[in-house]
């Protein structure tokens, strides 16, 4: 995997997909996914080349859903070439990049539909909102998730809130699991009961961010902030905000009353985007439960502590 990617001659750089990606996917059985892994620097040479790219580096540490390869385009433009792990996911991400077309998130450029692969605006990858204070942060974040909250093209394919919370109950990420974790079973059971409820009567439908935190938005040229790497779906505004209040939770653990401030950071984030402030403490709660049982499954015991804490003080 130390080849350099061959463009036609053209000035390359060694590659090296990233440890993180390699790690993750170390245990990939035979198939798309090995496949695709084993293939990986010829693919990126064949889309430099095709697509006139000259590259500068390879994003590290990355993700563990794909490689982010940073470029420059025939004009000297710079860019960024994301190849996305095979799966259900790629295609969502890049119907969601196509419809909001730079509205509020990164611009997609140029997409390839034998490899999933998407050439994107190249923002800062190293100047997120979370570097700002925390106030600045949610203020700045809160009005960039505003503008990606469209109605969704027609003949989308993106999931429902619904089915996505779905998957989750299918997979038992609201069962606890070990000694540790007994105390959450009445978390577990009022979150499944409140994600009945806010399913039931859902106040709208518009495309989500899907994963929106801090994190994922990253200092621009044309704007000051943009949001990357959806998992897009369409539901209500409060399941997409939720993540955020989740935000720098810790950050509320270590201050004064961190209960009254998480309950206030539902409101503030709430009001200001005109949101329900019930409904938005419900998805938040639904979210830290889920999110924190399922943290536990993979070890990470105090993220997932923090995340079931959190959720009681709502």
């Amino acid at each position: 995997m130390a080849s350099a990617p061959q463009s036609g001659g053209r000035d390359t750089t060694p590659f090296h997909p990233p440890k993180r990606l390699l790690d993750a996917l170390s245990d990939a059985p035979e198939g798309p996914v090995r496949s695709w892994l084993e293939a990986l620097p010829e693919t990126v040479g064949r889309l430099l080349d095709a697509w006139e790219l000259t590259p500068e580096r390879v994003v590290t540490p990355g993700g563990r859903h794909g490689l982010v390869v940073l470029v420059r385009q025939a004009d000297g433009a710079p860019a960024a070439l994301k190849l996305p792990v095979p799966g259900p996911d790629a295609e969502p991400e890049r119907a969601a990049l196509a419809h909001w077309d730079g509205w509020g998130a990164a611009r997609l450029l140029r997409a390839d539909p034998d490899t999933g692969a998407l050439l994107i605006e190249r923002l800062s990858s190293g100047v997120s909102v979370r570097s700002l204070p925390e106030a600045k942060a949610l203020l700045e974040a809160a009005g960039t998730v505003r503008r990606l909250w469209v109605p969704p093209p027609d003949g989308h394919p993106f999931a429902t809130v619904a089915e996505r919370t779905g998957a989750g109950h299918e997979a038992g990420l609201l069962l606890p699991h070990g000694t540790w974790a007994a105390d959450a079973g009445p978390l577990a059971e009022e979150a499944v009961g409140i994600r009945a409820e806010l399913l039931a009567d859902p106040p709208e439908t518009v495309l989500l961010h899907g994963d929106f935190r801090q994190g994922k938005v990253l200092a621009g040229e044309r704007t000051p902030w943009l949001a990357v790497g959806p998992a897009p779906l369409v539901g209500e505004r409060a399941y997409d905000l939720a993540q955020l209040v989740l935000d720098r939770c810790e950050d509320l653990a270590a201050g004064p009353g961190p209960a009254a401030a998480a309950r206030r950071r539902v409101a503030k984030l709430a009001d200001s985007l005109e949101v329900d402030r019930d409904r938005l403490r419900g998805w938040t709660l639904y979210r830290a439960v889920a999110t924190g049982l399922h943290r536990a499954t993979t070890g990470n015991r105090p993220r997932a502590e923090l995340l079931l804490e959190f959720a009681g003080w709502l």
